[in-house]
């Protein structure tokens, strides 16, 4: 008896050692499920999240697509989670009645968005709306009265609306068409005709845009993510009565603005919206906002704070009504919004003492704590303030990302990005110190898979900031064996990374996986820590940054396991052109992967829709000489002559925030100087494609990129 224990214990020991010694494989990105969006219900027995997983597509071999389901639980946890919609609907914007006896959410239907209802007692959901803008962002006001919705209008029928605009008004701004009024373009009723008059021939040209045969620019930012877009379009407020039968979408605000649904006040009797209702400026021309009260019986809104200049963004009201959070942002520069809370009675604001950019916020139900997520030094962070003290508590680690969450009296519930987990959905008290992990999404693949766990240093940079990296040894390292390794480089700039950063969990670890060591670094311009690291690149994208991150290399091969002969280098966007800088400036890389990057900042100017980037970092134009002579010194592109490594260049044929010309030139002078250069274009493809792009292409670049480093390998 005891030899058989022996060999079952044995045999489990081998077992398991057999199962953890399963590396992370690139078809792993297809098991990743994500959760996000908890919310408890109102009387805070109850809370739902979702999930969305990646599945394979019924009608199109080797195709992926994302989809989206929620799930519902008690509090207290008498029973397992369970699914509340059909993975394939794809509802989103949920939101609880104010009774928590049901939910809202919007689902497409016949390509619009519409609003539907879900009775927790059983029952299918109910479709409430057909509503020709569609609906988003639905918000149940707690006496269970009204439902709040956003809906995005276009000029063109914002002008023709006869409820939105009964007296078929046109912009009191200029519409900025040289020597052609609004009226004169929206007014214009006869019939178009090639060879007649004026008149006749603008509505002839007019008829041409609207069935697509001409694109016709006169706004500023007409460049979207994936198409240009010469049309302008605004958010506008309606509500829903719940009480009325049949009932139909009433607009609460209208005019040629845009309105950000923030928050119903916990009386219902008005809301607050962040919008810019300056008459006398272009949209395009203003990224002012100012904070505004609307009452939910409709009438002009209440300004409450604003100042020129200043982005002024609320983000929540105080369960008692008395107070609200919000952010001032200067429209203009590289900044770190101050954020405040502000006392409605006393017309009084306390700032939040911490300095970073603040992301989600929830009150506690006394009114006595406000709950919020920063960004900070490698996760997204979970905070609170106590308005007694005007004191900050931190309550999660540095090295996980909260991507979501929501509190009742007793308890925090959130999704959770963890080092040795992409996404799961944790329990915890309001000092989140008893954490418990409620959910499986992906435990059960992971259970046989060797991961490689990030260590974090840091060091003092050539400015004297502390720089913190991680490094990540191939998954199994042996000792005394050397290893092939990758610099990873983020975006941004102002991105940061770290353990608790999700969008690169999955690459790392198969990198990880195959047998690279991995570095990344949070380099000057990072954000994340306060405005001087921020704004410590202005003017200088290229240098300083790449000290940085070759310093975060360097101490890594000092460790002993990195093998100097086989070092490579990638990023994406800003490290794109980070990228290229490095491979400009140093032959130490054996090859050099370049990804949806900016590589001449002049090009850039006019082909990517971030062009504020170029006038914030570098303090002017193209045009203008210190300028133009800056942005041509800071170019990747100006250096390309000096780049001897090879080279693999990544863009999306639809990418608008940072254009495809400039690789395009990148490629072709590579080309003609005779480098070992490759230049893959993903069709369909934005700037988001690594994070949530199509999933085959995902995929793709991961792989083609892995493949190019193994042929210099």
């Amino acid at each position: 008896m005891k030899r058989l224990f022996t060999v079952v214990f044995l045999l489990f020991t081998l077992n398991t050692f057999a199962q953890k010694s399963e590396k992370v494989l690139l078809s792993d990105l297809y098991k990743i499920k994500t959760a996000s969006g908890v919310k408890f219900s109102p009387d805070g027995k109850w809370f739902i999240y979702g999930v969305q997983a990646i599945v394979a597509n019924d009608a199109k071999t080797g195709e992926y697509d994302y989809q989206r389901q929620w799930f519902l639980s008690p509090a207290d946890l008498s029973t397992v989670p369970r699914a509340i919609t059909n993975q394939k609907e794809n509802s989103s914007g949920v939101s609880w009645s104010g009774d928590s006896k049901q939910l809202f959410f919007t689902r497409v239907v016949k390509g619009k968005s519409q609003l539907f209802k879900l009775p927790l007692n059983g029952g299918e959901a109910i479709q409430l709306t057909d509503f020709r803008y569609g609906t988003d962002n639905p918000i149940a006001s707690p006496d269970g009265k009204t439902l709040l919705f956003s809906a995005s209008i276009s000029l063109a029928e914002l002008e023709k609306d006869s409820i939105l605009n009964p007296e078929k008004k046109s912009p009191s701004w200029n519409l900025e068409k040289p020597k052609v009024t609004a009226e004169q373009v929206y007014s214009n009723v006869v019939k178009g005709n090639a060879d007649g008059n004026l008149q006749e021939i603008r509505a002839y040209l007019q008829q041409n845009e609207k069935e697509k045969k001409a694109k016709v620019f006169n706004r500023l930012d007409f460049q979207g993510e994936a198409a240009t877009n010469p049309e302008l379009n605004f958010t506008q407020i309606f509500t829903l009565s719940l009480i009325q039968k049949n009932a139909i979408p009433v607009a609460l605000t209208n005019g040629f603005y845009s309105y950000n649904l923030v928050d119903i006040s916990p009386d219902s009797k008005y809301i607050l919206v962040n919008a810019d209702l300056n008459q006398a400026i272009h949209p395009d021309r203003s990224n002012e906002s100012a904070i505004y009260r609307i009452n939910l019986t409709g009438g002009k809104p209440e300004l409450v704070l604003s100042s020129a200049g200043q982005r002024f963004e609320a983000s929540s009201i105080s369960e008692d009504g008395k107070w609200m959070s919000f952010t001032i942002t200067p429209v203009e520069g590289i900044n770190i919004g101050k954020t405040y809370v502000y006392n409605f009675d006393q017309k009084e604001r306390m700032a939040i003492p911490l300095e970073r950019n603040y992301n989600s916020f929830t009150w506690s139900k006394d009114s006595k704590n406000l709950y919020f997520t920063v960004g900070s030094n490698g996760g997204n962070v979970l905070y609170s303030y106590k308005l007694s003290d005007k004191s900050v508590q931190r309550l999660s680690a540095f090295d996980r990302g909260i991507t979501s969450f929501d509190i009742n009296n007793t308890q925090i519930v959130s999704s959770q990005t963890g080092i040795s987990d992409p996404s799961e959905i944790y329990l915890a008290d309001l000092l989140n110190k008893t954490s418990k992990m409620i959910s499986s999404l992906n435990t059960d693949w992971l259970g046989g898979k060797m991961l490689s766990l990030p260590v974090k240093k840091t060091f003092k940079n050539d400015q004297g900031m502390e720089v913190e990296y991680w490094v990540m040894k191939p998954a199994g390292v042996e000792a005394g064996k050397k290893y092939p390794v990758i610099l990873e480089i983020h975006g941004g700039p102002s991105a940061m990374w770290g353990p608790g950063e999700s969008s690169m969990w999955h690459e790392f670890q198969y990198y990880t996986g195959l047998g690279y060591g991995v570095v990344y670094a949070n380099p000057r311009g990072s954000g994340g820590y306060n405005e001087a690291f921020l704004r410590a690149n202005i003017k200088d994208w290229g240098a300083g940054p790449m000290r940085d991150v070759i310093k975060a290399l360097d101490l890594t091969i000092e460790e002993g396991w990195a093998d100097t002969t086989k070092q490579f280098i990638t990023g994406g966007s800003y490290a794109g052109y980070l990228t290229a800088w490095i491979v400009s400036h140093t032959d130490r890389f054996k090859a050099a992967c370049a990804q949806r990057g900016v590589y001449d900042l002049n090009t850039f100017f006019g082909e990517g829709n971030a062009w504020r980037l170029v006038p914030f970092y570098f303090g002017g134009y193209p045009w203008e000489k210190e300028a133009g002579e800056l942005l041509r010194a800071e170019s990747p592109f100006t250096y390309v002559s000096q780049i001897h490594t090879p080279l693999i260049i990544f863009h999306g044929e639809t990418d608008l925030r940072t254009g495809v010309i400039q690789s395009e030139m990148m490629y072709k002078a590579l080309k003609v100087l005779g480098r070992e250069v490759e230049y893959v274009r993903h069709p369909g493809a934005t700037h988001e494609l690594t994070r949530s792009g199509n999933n085959r292409q995902r995929a793709d670049q991961m792989l083609r990129t892995m493949e190019f480093f193994e042929r210099y390998k």
